[in-house]
């Protein structure tokens, strides 16, 4: 096998342009002269991580029962008193597991999308493997939500193998936010082809996890106190306002629904309201937005 120093020029751009950031899909405005969008999210994953990793203790699974028994209900409430519309992508198992807590999201108004099968590490999988159980999320989210077939997914880890790009386009997905080409949405590319697929992207900076992490066995401990990173949202916010774009945000509830955090996401909230006129928006309106109206500033 050749180290990375000793490939020719074919090879190494060949990894970096399989999947790339195209067409800037940033607005010329938002709906209802709103001066920013923001797209609130939230990764149901529950006990999936510990399974897809073959845990089956109780201790680590309680800690992703409490995200579905305790933090799912009080974060539902909070976007309500809000009037917050949120994205949930929800692995296909969590969904099994929870089926009433699917409806809810729905019920609410709120969007669910596609987050893998069993939160599997897809960048190991081989086409067959990754294809089959993406469909089989997408066909078990539909009936868990009444016939609603979700249009969006985010990968489990954020992870993209050599197949996850065709396979979202085979599939029908209208867009994918697991990428982190840009502030704003943009259109991906596949080996220099455009896609159609809108890009919503993420940033470690705008994730609970890394704030709040925590692994028994690894030494991975929560490091930063609420109320630094709901400075930090703060600024990622004002400067996506400042410049007219999207302030796009991924929690997961195991993470943010304990108490001392809750209050983290209301406070932030209430920040955002605060500012002027905002337009809150599901990554799916997000997505038929940019597609209607995106164009290059």
């Amino acid at each position: 096998m050749t180290e990375p120093w000793q490939w020719d020029e074919p090879r190494w751009r060949s990894a970096v342009e399989h999947v790339r950031a195209g067409r800037d899909l940033t607005p010329k405005s938002w709906p209802d002269g709103a001066a920013v969008a923001v797209a609130i999210s939230f990764d149901s994953d529950h006990e999936t991580p510990a399974l897809r990793d073959g845990h089956t203790g109780p201790g680590v699974l309680s800690a992703g029962e409490y995200g579905a028994r305790v933090a799912v209900p009080r974060i539902l409430g909070l976007l309500e008193r809000h009037r917050v519309p949120a994205s949930f992508f929800v692995p296909a198992v969590s969904g099994l597991l929870h089926p009433q807590e699917v409806k809810a999201y729905r019920a609410a108004g709120h969007e669910v999308g596609v987050h893998g099968w069993i939160h599997e590490r897809n960048s190991l999988l081989g086409y067959a493997d990754e294809r089959e159980l993406t469909l089989r999320s997408l066909d078990t989210l539909e009936r868990l939500t009444g016939g609603t077939r979700p249009v969006g997914i985010r990968t489990p880890s954020w992870d993209y193998s050599p197949h996850t790009l065709g396979i979202i386009r085979e599939l029908g997905f209208a867009y994918d936010s697991s990428l982190m080409a840009a502030d704003e949405p943009y259109e991906l590319l596949q080996n220099g082809e455009a896609t159609g697929i809108v890009e919503i992207p993420v940033e470690w900076i705008r994730d609970d996890a890394p704030y709040f992490g925590m692994a028994r066995f690894a030494g991975l401990r929560p490091y930063t106190p609420p109320h630094e990173v709901l400075r930090i949202w703060r600024d990622e916010f004002d400067g996506a306002r400042a410049e007219g774009g999207l302030f796009q945000l991924t929690l997961h509830p195991s993470i943010t629904g304990h108490r001392s955090r809750i209050h983290l996401l209301d406070q932030l909230l209430r920040h955002i309201t605060e500012s002027g006129p905002v337009w809150f928006a599901t990554h799916e309106q997000i997505a038929a937005h940019v597609t209607a109206e995106g164009t290059v500033r």
